[in-house]
């Protein structure tokens, strides 16, 4: 994010993505301890699912600077996927309306990040 000129539209959109990313990983942890035969899975779930989310997130698309950069497109694509797991949990749990809120923000907030660039 080196050189990035900041205005009131990428500063909001900014914390909006922040905010998209925690409710990323509450709704995969809210999935998780919902789903699961037994409670150990449901905890393995609960944990499991945010982590591999954040791990994801953290190689290759961590705001101070992904381990492995991608091509913009790429970026964009692994993005829309990873938050788009919130919006099939969300789905999954008895959320619809949650879910299609989420999904549009998601495209919205990814929309204005990757053209005010």
């Amino acid at each position: 994010m080196a050189g990035r000129k900041w205005t009131p539209v990428t500063v909001v959109n900014a914390g909006v993505a922040f905010a998209l990313e925690l409710g990323m990983l509450a709704a995969l942890g809210y999935w998780g301890a919902r789903s699961g035969g037994s409670t150990a899975v449901s905890v393995l779930l609960a944990v499991g699912a945010p982590a591999l989310a954040a791990l994801v997130w953290g190689l290759f698309l961590a705001a101070g600077g992904p381990r492995y950069p991608l091509p913009v497109p790429a970026e964009i694509v692994i993005k829309l996927l990873v938050l788009g797991t919130a919006v099939l949990a969300l789905l999954a749990t008895g959320h619809p309306v949650l879910a299609v809120v989420f999904g549009a923000l998601t495209v919205l907030s990814v929309a204005v990040e990757y053209t005010v660039r």
